[in-house]
């Protein structure tokens, strides 16, 4: 399954197996700390993958269109890959993975909102 991962998906896998080892093995006194340490990596991650992908396409057309219209398509697809993002992380690390998973959905809502804000 790990071969179907695309090349940029490992290092966060393999993060987010170490983070699990480590509390595994630290116990839960160090959970705030690794939880801390793994959140900075992916949020730098998801922001270095949204601004490749919005460098990718360049800057839409100009048209007159309501302020709120360019995220619909944002927050429809957060929710649909919220779902089974959810469940993948709260079956793999329970709380910690439910707190990652949506933590992760926010960082990337509140980047392409300021990107649709600085264009628009």
């Amino acid at each position: 399954m790990d071969d179907d991962l695309m090349p940029d998906q490992r290092p966060i896998r393999e993060d987010f197996q170490a983070t699990l080892d480590a509390r595994r093995d630290l116990g839960p006194d160090y959970e705030a700390a690794l939880v801390d340490s793994f959140t900075e990596r992916l949020e730098a991650t998801i922001a270095a993958r949204v601004r490749a992908e919005l460098d990718r396409y360049g800057p839409p057309p100009h048209k007159k269109s309501a302020p709120g219209a360019a995220m619909i398509p944002v927050a429809l697809g957060s929710m649909g890959m919220g779902i089974p993002l959810t469940a993948i992380g709260v079956a793999n690390a329970g709380l910690v993975g439910l707190i990652i998973t949506w933590l992760a959905i926010v960082v990337i809502n509140v980047a392409a909102a300021a990107a649709i804000m600085r264009r628009g």
